[in-house]
């Protein structure tokens, strides 16, 4: 399925064009430094000598606007693309930059605006110039923080539930691509911040450089990971339950499972009830699961999330603190307590704020302002009462306090207003960024919460396998 050993980068783009699913347009991220530069050069040159595949390019330059040549450059990479007939364009990062943690926010702004660049395009899939020597540096950096190992860059990330990005040339390296480049003739832009050594990917880059990188088996690490996605995902559909899309349910029986299994799966779950874009670190996740397996009754709260144990199994829900309100204006969009994604489609601004901090309660009790959120097991419902009879009390109250409320002015929105929020549950350790190897599991957490289902990767399959 990946390749053991380091592959010449014509070999890694005749595999990765033999792996789609075509028809296909391609949107290749070029910054104009050797490695885009090489994917773009490599996949022209490949599919003009096979003119008979449907595939198509176009490509897109993010200008970030964080040095005074980015716009020259951006133009370069422009003339370039045209000088092979491939439609481009120039994406400008606009507005006011961070003071602290520019490199994650010029990340979530690259991907956003290669994103649009898709859209515009009509492209299915964005490819970007990730290198063998990039997974490198990225193995030795999360080696320096965690004896685990780790799966490093994926070769495929879902953006946004919508955009696959996928990386050809994972395991080319950057000499084999800048000889590729330099046999053509073809110069390159070396990007300054690349020599910064306030940057710990550049000291890890030197590092390495000098003293040579300790090989890590990285296809076993992402077969492992793959497995471990699909037995979360097996285990969420046999031992996991979720009422009123607020308060889930791990069965006695889940909590018996193979540690491994328990230990991702409870990771995942935690972050999502949470609203974080990670999982607890190790010594909370033993904590955790220490707690979850010890049969002993009581309560604790990890990652934002309060897990309260009882004899019919591990319940959790949101804990109270830290939950803060959101405005949106009409037509906006936004996402509340990384939890639920809003859309204002009334003529009102509105405030998504807890159920138990809505301004009127008794209308919060009576009304539809404070959402459905979600349909309970059929086994949940009773005829002589509410669906949440069965369900322990103070686990059910707590969970309903967390849930959201839409306000407009001084009280609830009317039922006709509040229709017109929608509410979707967003899960922000996958809906933004979800790797290849976590496919499986979002995908049964997504039909646990009666979620359209995330897009399928671009690849083809034999016996079920992706290539």
């Amino acid at each position: 399925m990946f390749p053991e050993d380091p592959i010449s980068p014509e070999a890694a783009i005749d595999r990765f064009l033999a792996s789609l699913k075509t028809p296909v347009r391609i949107l290749v991220a070029i910054s104009g430094g050797s490695d885009s530069s090489g994917l773009l050069l490599l996949l022209h040159e490949a599919l003009k000598a096979a003119p008979d595949l449907s595939i198509s390019l176009c490509a897109a330059t993010v200008d970030h606007a964080l040095r005074d040549e980015s716009a020259d450059e951006a133009c370069r990479v422009a003339t370039l693309c045209a000088s092979m007939g491939i439609p481009h364009r120039t994406m400008v990062w606009q507005g006011e930059k961070p003071k602290t943690g520019i490199l994650a926010a010029a990340r979530e702004a690259r991907y956003g605006l290669l994103a649009e660049a898709a859209e515009a395009f009509d492209a299915d899939l964005i490819v970007t110039g990730h290198t063998l020597d990039d997974q490198r540096e990225t193995l030795h950096m999360r080696g320096m923080r965690t004896e685990q190992i780790s799966t490093g860059i994926a070769d495929a990330v879902l953006f946004d539930r919508h955009f696959w990005i996928l990386r050809p040339l994972l395991f080319s390296t950057r000499a084999d691509i800048r000889r590729f480049l330099t046999a053509r003739s073809v110069a390159w832009i070396d990007d300054p911040s690349n020599e910064d050594v306030k940057y710990e990917r550049v000291r890890t880059r030197r590092q390495l450089s000098a003293e040579g990188a300790a090989e890590t088996n990285i296809c076993r690490a992402w077969e492992e990971r793959l497995a471990l996605s699909s037995d979360g995902a097996e285990w969420l559909h046999r031992h996991f339950r979720l009422h009123g899309g607020l308060l889930g349910q791990v069965m006695p029986g889940g909590l018996r499972q193979d540690r491994r299994v328990l230990d991702y799966a409870l990771g995942r779950l935690t972050a999502v009830f949470g609203g974080q874009s990670f999982v607890p670190g190790r010594k909370q996740m033993e904590r955790l699961l220490a707690f979850a397996t010890g049969g002993k009754s009581g309560r604790m709260t990890v990652g934002r999330v309060v897990f309260d144990l009882r004899r019919d199994g591990l319940y959790l829900a949101r804990e109270s603190r830290g939950i803060l309100p959101l405005v949106l204006r009409s037509g906006e969009a936004g996402v509340w307590d990384g939890r639920f994604k809003a859309r204002n489609r009334s003529s009102e601004t509105v405030e998504i704020t807890t159920r138990a901090g809505a301004v009127n309660e008794a209308t919060m009790r009576n009304g539809p302002s404070a959402p459905d959120l979600g349909s309970p097991d059929s086994d949940d419902r009773q005829d002589n009462g509410g669906w949440s009879q069965g369900l322990p009390k103070a686990a059910w109250k707590r969970a309903a306090a967390s849930g959201p409320a839409i306000s407009a002015g001084q009280g609830l929105l009317l039922p006709e207003f509040a229709r017109s929020v929608d509410l979707t549950p967003h899960f922000a350790a996958f809906d933004r960024f979800l790797t290849r190897f976590d496919f499986t599991f979002a995908e049964r957490l997504s039909a646990v919460f009666s979620r359209v289902p995330y897009a399928e990767p671009p690849l083809r399959s034999i016996d079920g396998k992706t290539i």
